[in-house]
């Protein structure tokens, strides 16, 4: 789909970049491929590569760690399917396997050769089912495919087990099934020559610490059998994929392969103005172009997703042919969806990124990005989806009144010319760690040279498990003593545990799921959860049974939790100056508590009433970054003292909105505190706060990058038309007081000292 007149003279289109269409480069089948398989990719018109598949397939079969970081639609499957099958079907492969380190194998003893095996990891069940049939569509009778997830059954498991060559599987699995029951996996895990890694750039925060210690717990276990694989790591474009590669496996040396050969369609990428009916706007563009071509609109929220479905099919001929998609469908639904969507009878599909990453979906016609979703690949992992079959492609984004989407739109080029962010893993946070070897302990007792897994810091968090009752220290090393399973209480996607149930009062069906994290905010009493278009009345909540009880409701408001906290400073690790300010990075402890929710009217967003709640106060340690000013600073500006805690509020805002223009996070992966005399550092602070407990490594990195991120701070007070602050500068959609008190000048005053030596 090409550009639109009337959408490239609007007023609100800030900017366009045109993108060229770019050729393929392509390179010769490798010979160590054998005839099997070039004839199985010739049946499906492949008779070469894209030079980026033939150079990482080529790193992989030589036996070396590979990232291959590539934009969207680009072919990155071959890259890996290639080796993979050469090993499994013709036992071919550019290296000598490592002599058997662990007990050995019958087969090792017999002299047998070995039958190369291949495990695929992907975040979602639905991008394994995708990988299988591209393997069933090879026809490759040798090439024994299996998948292995949570629905699949006896029959299923066992012949993963026992017979497949390349298990198509998620980090879950792994996890909870494969490592625990590791000595009847022993033919798969001691002959484990690839282990791909899809979807790389996805593994950050609390997901990518919990993976790159099951990957780490992975390796000790192949080693145990004999196995040291190779690591495959495939990812859209980001920046130092290879050291991504690096942290999530705790491998030395990984190639880096993202010189994409890949033909590309041309592209329009529009940048839209903040507005403040960005969701109206958003259901308008799709309603509009979904009649042109398939169109998806991604959202930053299950909630806006879908109330754009919802409106855009008021605005269409067919309103079946518009739909909304998100996390918390149940999976019944969320097949039929993706199976319309395949199939063009979707035109329009207003989508969070369970559907950006859950399954292949090709042939888009135009993309809307309906608020920048927190980093620039995330953003180009969304436009990727349009022109994938060749024809043009439109792609937009709409920002939000946000000061991070208002600072990137008024500097295009940090979107289209500045590098990709770099994934952050955090995975030596002891609160992930720590459970991850207990179940470590159980799969095969550790020892002190299992560090060279798990970092120099395992022996002392070992100790500390054993003094806490959870492991026995015993001269051959640490052993776990209890009759449960370690992994059962280990959930890789949040650190909060089970997901809360949302079910419908009066017949007891699930409707849908939400974190637990976000249960105090979402599940109180009277809220408005919204669900396929659908409203319904929050009746109560079972926080021991995580159950939520729901009616059907068709009210003219929407609910806005609010909430008050607190930080105590734990301890500092590192200070520094900046400008006249003092900059610190530590431990703290977060208290916080949800007092009660706002009503808000579904269409203009004015607040009708307020409602008080009493809900437990919640308490979490993680790491911080702080700056100070001391008093004869603080009286030399020309800041009213009456105004100290708007300006100090408004400082805070701005600088949690803009953290993720300079670091890989999102805003609702961080928080803040501000106050005009902190009780322990004694003068004027503000807290920007990892939202994890442990830390997630965003905190850390805004201290190291602490001078490029606040004057993006400084320039967006200053740089923001309006007189008094808006959301586009220091109002923020997470505040738990309302927003209020704010001071726009007198925040730049204060920000403005943090630049001046």
């Amino acid at each position: 789909m090409g550009l639109p007149e009337w959408l490239a003279e609007d007023e609100a289109t800030v900017h366009v970049h045109r993108r060229p269409a770019r050729p393929a480069t392509t390179c010769p089948l490798p010979d160590w491929v054998g005839p099997e398989i070039t004839d199985a990719l010739e049946r499906l018109g492949v008779q070469s590569l894209w030079s980026h598949q033939a150079e990482a397939a080529q790193l992989a079969h030589e036996g070396r760690h590979v990232a291959v970081a590539t934009g969207t639609a680009s072919g990155k499957t071959l890259a890996y399917l290639l080796p993979i099958a050469a090993a499994s079907i013709c036992g071919r492969v550019g290296w000598a396997p490592p002599p058997t380190s662990g007990s050995p194998l019958a087969r090792d003893r017999l002299g047998l050769a070995r039958r190369h095996t291949a495990l695929y990891l992907a975040p979602t069940k639905a991008l394994a089912h995708d990988q299988l049939r591209v393997c069933e569509s090879l026809g490759l009778s040798d090439f024994k495919v299996s998948t292995l997830d949570g629905d699949s059954g006896i029959e299923q498991r066992r012949f993963a087990r026992d017979f497949a060559s390349y298990v198509l599987s998620n980090p879950d699995m792994i996890h909870r099934s494969v490592l625990p029951n590791h000595a009847k996996w022993t033919r798969f895990l001691g002959d484990l020559r690839y282990v791909v890694i899809d979807e790389a750039h996805r593994y950050k925060g609390v997901f990518g610490a919990h993976l790159a210690l099951v990957l780490r717990r992975l390796r000790r276990i192949c080693r145990l059998y004999g196995a040291d694989p190779t690591f495959i790591f495939v990812s859209a474009t980001i920046a130092s994929a290879d050291a991504v590669g690096r942290s999530l496996a705790s491998v030395d040396d990984v190639a880096l392969v993202d010189a994409d050969g890949s033909p590309a369609a041309a592209l329009d990428f529009v940048l839209r103005a903040p507005s403040p009916t960005l969701t109206q706007d958003a259901a308008t563009l799709l309603a509009s172009l979904s009649e042109r071509g398939q169109t998806l609109a991604f959202t930053t929220s299950r909630i806006q997703a879908e109330l754009i479905a919802l409106r855009a099919r008021d605005l269409v001929a067919d309103p079946e042919s518009v739909a909304a998609y998100r996390g918390g469908y149940l999976a019944e639904d969320r097949r039929a969806l993706e199976a319309e969507l395949q199939s063009g009878r979707l035109r329009g599909v207003a989508c969070t990124n369970a559907l950006e990453l859950g399954v292949d979906i090709s042939g888009m016609d135009a993309v809307l990005s309906v608020g920048f979703p927190g980093t620039v690949a995330a953003l180009w992992q969304q436009v990727g989806r349009a022109g994938r079959t060749g024809r043009d492609a439109l792609a937009v984004l709409l920002a939000r009144e946000d000061p991070l989407d208002a600072y990137l739109v008024a500097h295009p080029e940090l979107l289209v010319d500045r590098p990709i962010e770099r994934t952050v893993v955090f995975p030596d946070n002891p609160y992930v760690m720590g459970p991850h070897l207990a179940a470590a302990a159980q799969e095969h007792p550790l020892t002190e040279a299992d560090a060279q897994f798990f970092g120099p810091g395992m022996p002392a968090l070992a100790d500390t498990l054993a003094s806490q009752g959870v492991l026995r220290r015993r001269p051959a090393g640490w052993f776990w003593p209890h009759a449960n399973r370690a992994v059962d209480s280990i959930d890789l996607r949040s650190m909060q545990g089970k997901a809360c149930d949302i079910v419908e009062a009066a017949t007891g069906r699930v409707i849908g799921q939400v974190d637990a994290a976000a249960a105090d905010r979402t599940l109180h009493p009277d809220a408005i959860y919204v669900h396929q278009g659908e409203q319904w009345l929050i009746q109560g909540f079972d926080a021991d049974q995580r159950i939520a009880s729901a009616v059907r409701s068709a009210p003219d408001y929407f609910t806005q939790p609010q909430s008050v906290g607190g930080v105590r400073i734990i301890g500092t690790d590192r200070t520094k100056g900046l400008g006249l300010a003092t900059l610190s990075y530590g431990t703290v402890e977060l208290s916080s508590q949800v007092t009660g929710y706002l009503r808000r009217d579904a269409k203009t967003g004015d607040v009708w009433d307020s409602t008080p709640l009493d809900l437990p106060v919640r308490t979490m340690v993680t790491k911080a970054t702080w700056w100070t000013l001391p008093d004869d600073v603080l009286g030399a500006l020309d800041v009213d003292p009456a105004e100290l805690p708007g300006a100090v509020h408004a400082a805070e805002h701005t600088a949690i909105g803009l953290l993720p223009a300079i670091v890989p996070c999102d805003r609702w992966d961080i928080g803040g505190l501000s106050t005009v005399l902190h009780p322990d550092t004694g003068r004027l602070t503000v807290f920007v706060h990892d939202g994890l407990p442990g830390g997630a490594g965003f905190a850390e990195l805004g201290y190291l990058n602490a001078d490029l991120w606040w004057r993006a701070v400084l320039d967006r007070l200053l740089s923001c038309p309006c007189d008094n602050g808006c959301p586009a500068c220091v109002q923020s959609p997470k505040c738990g007081s309302g927003n209020n008190p704010l001071d726009k000048r007198g925040a730049s005053e204060l920000v403005r000292v943090l630049s001046l030596a």
